[in-house]
């Protein structure tokens, strides 16, 4: 779990997130795992990304679909990436029974819903955690 104090990127509104402001922000470790994450959503889920400037946030924030159905949010922090993925009270039993890191669960059984959906975030520091999300992504992708 992150703390609170964490500082999200990306707040220029004149400045799209480009590969090299994005490499800039995140260095060059962290813009590697962006670019295989990229990769993932786009070759392996035919997902579109979406930037987009959010007045609400301050900052620019990326929504990846499949079709006109949202799968993921994504956004650009101090260390980390963060996803976010949002599922109903029907769906999130689904969540509970993949085969993910049993923190990503504990954390996502803990969330506070909002407004009806329950809040799934995946924290992205690592290589290792792509798997997680890819499994999360299958799921989230597969539900009508």
């Amino acid at each position: 779990m992150k703390s609170e104090n964490e500082t999200i990127l990306l707040r220029d509104k004149e400045k799209e997130p480009t590969d090299e402001v994005l490499e800039n922000a995140l260095g060059k470790e962290l813009f590697t795992i962006y670019q295989k994450l990229i990769q993932i959503f786009t070759d392996e889920f035919r997902l579109e990304l979406q930037w987009r400037f959010y007045k609400d946030g301050k900052s620019w924030l990326c929504k990846v679909v499949y079709k006109k159905k949202t799968i993921l949010w994504l956004s650009v922090w101090e260390n980390y990436i963060k996803t976010g993925f949002y599922f109903t009270e029907k769906t999130s039993n689904g969540v509970l029974e993949l085969e993910i890191d049993e923190k990503i669960k504990e954390t996502f059984s803990a969330a506070k819903p909002v407004g009806k959906l329950m809040p799934l975030i995946i924290d992205i520091d690592q290589q290792k955690q792509i798997e997680d999300l890819k499994k999360v992504i299958k799921y989230k992708k597969g539900l009508k």
